[in-house]
C-alpha cells in the first residue's frame, strides 16, 4: 500500500512512503521456516525451565529466608505452597485465554509478569510480601508450561513430534531435579535473593525473543468463559491444597479447619463435575475424556508426578538430615537423576517415531520401579556412589516413560482441544505432586514417632544386642549420654520410616503397569478417532 504525504522539509513536494500491509495471522507454526521454529523452541524452553525450576529451587533457601524475614517454620512454608496453589488454579483457564487473547500475546504477558514477580520476590522485606509475590509468580507462570507444550506440538509435524516432546520433556523433568543444585549455590555463596533474581535476565530475553520471532495464533472472541466451572474448580483445588499443607501441623481431622477445608474441596469438585456434565459450554470440555489414550495418560501422569516429586521431597531431607551431606553435595547427588533423564529422552526421542510407545513406557516403568525397590533397603551406611547410580537409573526409566506418554496422550486428540488438554495435563501433574508430597512427608513424620516408641521399648541393659557397643551409654544416666542414645534411636527410626515410604512408592509405581497396558497404539486408535462422527479434525500418527 502506497501513501503520499506532504512534508514541510520536502519543499512542499509530496513524498511517497510505502507502508507494509498488516502481517496476516499465521495459524500454523509449521508454515514457518525450520530455523525460525528452532529459535522459537529455544525461547519456549527457556520459559518452561524457569517456571518448573521455581517449583523446587526455593526449597534449600527456606531456612535463610526464615531468618531474614523473621517468621516461623509454619509461615515460611507458604513460600512453597502459595506458588503451587496459584499455579494449579491458573493452569485451568490457559486454553480459553490462549484462544481468546492469542497465544503469543498471552505468552509474552505471562513471561513478563513472571519475571517482574521474581524480582519482587527477591526484594521482599516480610513474609506477607513474599507470599503475595509468590502468588503472582505462580499465577503468571502457570501458563508457561502448557503453552510451551502446545507450541511444540503445533510447530512440528507428526513424524518429528516425538523428538519435540523429548526436548520439552527434558525441561519439565530436569527443572525439579536440578532445582536444589541451582538454588543451593547462590544461597550458599551470595544470598537467597539471587534464587529469584536469576530469572530476570532470562525472562527479559525470552519475552523479547517471543515478541520478535513468534507469530500470533488465530484469536476467537466468540468463546465465552465458564466462570462457574472455573470458580468451583479453583475452590476445590485451593481447599485441597490448604488441607494437605496444614493437615500435619493441625492433626488432620482433629482440627475444625481441616474439616472445613475438606468440605469446601468436596463441594468445589462436586459443582465442577456437575457443571461440566450439564452445562452447554463447560469450563473443561468433556470430549477430552472420551479419548481413551488421553484419559489413561492423565492417570499415568498423576502417578508420574506423585512418584517423581515425592521421591525428590523424601531424598532431600534424607541426604541432608539423616546422612549428613551438605546442601551442594546433596544437590549434586540428586543431579544424577537428571543425567539419567537427559540420556533417556535423547535416546527415546530418536527411537520412538511412529513405533508403538507402550513397550518403551513399560521398559521405563520397570527400571524406575526397580530403582524405587532398591531404595527400600537403604540405611544410614548407603554410599554416595549407590545413591548416584540408583538416581541415574530411576531418571533413565522415567525418561523412557515421559516422552512416549506425551506422544500417546495427544496423538488422537482433535487439534482444537489441544490447548485445554495441555492445561489439564499440567494441572493433573501438579495435583499429583502436591498430594504425594503432603501424604508422604506426613507419613514420614508419624512413622518416625511410631518406630521411635517401638525401638525405645527394647533399649534396656538386658538386651544382648545393645550390651557391648552401648554399655557405657546404658550405664551412664547423665543428660548427655541419654541425648546421644536418643539420637541413635531417632536415627534408626528415621531409617525405617524412609524405607516404609519408599516401599509405598514402589507399590504405587506398580499400579502404572496395567494403566499402560490399557492404552492403544495411536495407529489403531486413528482408525476410529474420537469425534470423527461429528466431522472434527483429528491428527493421528501415520501408520508405518
Amino acid at each position: 500500500m502506497v501513501v503520499a504525504l506532504a512534508h514541510p522539509w520536502a519543499g512542499g513536494r509530496r513524498s511517497a512512503f510505502r507502508i507494509a500491509a498488516p502481517r496476516p495471522v499465521v495459524e500454523s507454526l509449521r508454515e514457518l521456516s525450520a530455523s525460525r521454529r528452532a529459535v522459537i523452541s529455544v525461547f519456549v524452553m527457556t520459559a518452561t525451565i524457569m517456571q518448573v525450576l521455581d517449583t523446587t529451587v526455593a526449597n534449600v533457601s527456606l531456612p535463610y529466608m526464615q531468618g531474614t524475614l523473621s517468621t516461623t517454620q509454619d509461615q515460611i512454608n507458604w513460600v512453597l505452597t502459595s506458588y503451587i496453589i496459584a499455579s494449579a488454579i491458573m493452569t485451568s483457564p490457559v486454553g480459553w485465554m490462549s484462544a481468546r487473547f492469542g497465544r503469543k500475546r498471552l505468552y509474552i504477558i505471562c513471561t513478563a509478569g513472571f519475571t517482574v514477580a521474581s524480582m519482587l520476590c527477591g526484594v521482599s522485606q516480610n513474609i506477607e510480601q513474599m507470599v503475595l509475590f509468590r502468588l503472582l509468580q505462580g499465577a503468571f507462570g502457570a501458563a508457561l508450561v502448557p503453552l510451551a507444550q502446545a507450541v511444540m506440538l503445533d510447530a512440528y509435524p507428526t513424524a518429528q513430534r516425538a523428538a519435540a516432546m523429548a526436548i520439552w520433556g527434558m525441561g519439565i523433568m530436569l527443572g525439579p531435579i536440578m532445582g536444589p543444585v541451582l538454588g543451593g549455590y547462590p544461597t550458599e555463596n551470595y544470598s537467597w535473593r539471587w534464587v529469584f533474581y536469576v530469572n530476570v535476565p532470562f525472562g527479559v530475553l525470552t519475552a523479547l525473543g517471543l515478541s520478535v520471532f513468534m507469530p500470533e495464533s488465530r484469536i476467537r472472541r466468540d468463546i465465552p468463559f465458564a466462570w462457574f466451572g472455573f470458580l468451583s474448580l479453583s475452590l476445590g483445588v485451593g481447599a485441597l491444597q490448604m488441607m494437605l499443607d496444614r493437615g500435619q501441623d493441625l492433626g488432620w481431622f482433629d482440627s475444625t479447619e481441616i474439616w472445613a477445608e475438606a468440605i469446601l474441596s468436596v463441594v468445589g469438585f462436586y459443582f465442577f463435575v456437575a457443571d461440566s456434565v450439564t452445562a452447554e459450554r463447560p469450563f473443561i470440555e468433556m470430549r477430552l475424556f472420551r479419548d481413551r489414550n488421553f484419559s489413561l495418560a492423565l492417570a499415568l501422569m498423576f502417578l508420574n508426578g506423585l512418584v517423581l516429586m515425592s521421591t525428590m521431597a523424601l531424598l532431600t531431607p534424607m541426604l541432608q538430615n539423616l546422612l549428613g551431606y551438605p546442601v551442594l553435595a546433596s544437590g549434586y547427588l540428586l543431579g544424577a537423576r537428571g543425567i539419567g533423564t537427559f540420556v533417556a529422552m535423547s535416546i527415546v526421542g530418536r527411537l520412538l517415531g511412529t513405533r508403538d510407545a507402550r513397550p518403551f513406557m513399560l521398559f521405563g516403568l520397570a527400571l524406575a520401579t526397580l530403582a524405587q525397590w532398591v531404595m527400600v533397603g537403604w540405611n544410614d551406611d548407603v554410599s554416595s556412589g549407590a545413591i548416584a547410580f540408583n538416581g541415574a537409573l530411576q531418571g533413565f526409566g522415567l525418561g523412557f516413560v515421559f516422552t512416549p506418554l506425551n506422544t500417546v496422550a495427544f496423538s488422537t486428540l482433535p487439534k482444537e482441544l489441544r490447548g485445554e488438554a495441555t492445561g489439564l495435563w499440567t494441572l493433573v501433574r501438579n495435583i499429583g505432586a502436591s498430594i504425594g508430597i503432603s501424604i508422604l512427608i506426613a507419613r514420614l513424620v508419624s512413622r518416625i514417632a511410631y518406630f521411635h516408641s517401638q525401638i525405645v521399648e527394647h533399649v534396656t541393659p538386658f538386651n544382648d544386642a545393645l550390651r557391648l557397643p552401648n554399655a557405657g551409654l546404658l550405664a551412664d544416666h547423665s543428660p548427655r549420654a541419654l541425648a546421644i542414645l536418643d539420637g541413635i534411636v531417632t536415627q534408626q527410626a528415621a531409617v525405617l520410616s524412609y524405607s516404609n515410604d519408599f516401599l509405598l512408592m514402589t507399590i504405587i509405581s506398580l499400579v502404572a503397569f496395567p494403566v499402560v497396558m490399557m492404552m492403544r497404539h495411536p495407529k489403531a486408535a486413528a482408525a476410529a478417532p474420537p469425534g470423527a462422527a461429528n466431522g472434527e479434525e483429528t491428527e493421528a500418527a501415520p501408520a508405518e
